[in-house]
């Protein structure tokens, strides 16, 4: 449910993005993108382009993203990237929805950008967005999750952590059992948020013990925080 809502924002933004009959080349992109290192992070990307002067018909769009002269990611198949990048992309976006969105994983101290989306249409034109350019701040350690406790007749505990990668959110856990509810939401344009929350019935030895929530990221980095419940 969460990764089908996510690719519904995204081919809404893509398909609305035209502001004109004609159309301009533009990129809407984020400037710059906090990532862990070692997870993933995902480039939303919409972008337009001024259409032709005649009815030719566009039936072949070619996407690439870039960094300098190397090319990160491409929608051709097979196309032989760079090392560094070699098994490390994807391209997500559906051109012709005007959607240029790109996974990457395994993020390095390296991955710093900027990089740059490219359209090539054979039948007309090519652009490259150069001046919507992302960075990357690569961060080496994660911050401590949000850890909130309401104890009633129940414990209701939510654990929220803030990430880069809608598609490989990080995992949540817990050192109690109790049912457990998990839900994501856009927090803007790149970043998302996770939310654990863990419901149970209290017994008298679940008091003054730490209770823990555990945030383990994508490349395996992990993160925790916890509270110690009162009655």
């Amino acid at each position: 449910m969460q990764l089908k809502l996510w690719f519904s924002f995204l081919l809404f933004h893509g398909i609305h993005g035209v502001h004109s009959s004609r159309g301009q080349w533009t990129a809407n992109v984020p400037a710059k993108i906090q990532v862990l290192q070692g997870s993933c992070v995902v480039i939303p990307c919409t972008f337009t382009y001024r259409k032709p002067l005649s009815k030719a018909v566009i039936n072949r769009r070619i996407g690439f993203w870039k960094n300098g002269r190397k090319v990160v990611s491409t929608t051709v198949p097979k196309w032989k990237l760079p090392v560094e990048y070699k098994k490390r992309t994807q391209f997500l976006g559906k051109l012709q929805a005007h959607n240029c969105t790109m996974l990457l994983d395994s993020v390095r101290k390296t991955d710093v950008g900027p990089f740059y989306f490219r359209i090539e249409m054979p039948q007309y034109k090519s652009y490259s967005y150069t001046k919507k350019a992302v960075s990357i701040d690569v961060i080496s350690s994660p911050q401590p999750p949000s850890l909130t406790v309401e104890v009633n007749d129940q414990i209701k505990a939510s654990c929220a952590v803030s990430h880069a990668c809608p598609t490989i959110p990080p995992e949540i856990s817990w050192n109690h059992a109790g049912a457990v509810k998990l839900r994501s939401k856009r927090l803007n344009t790149w970043k998302w948020e996770t939310v654990s929350t863990l419901t149970f019935d209290p017994r008298p030895s679940d008091f003054n013990k730490p209770l823990n929530c555990t945030v383990r990221y994508r490349g395996g980095k992990q993160a925790m925080n916890s509270t110690v419940l009162r009655i």
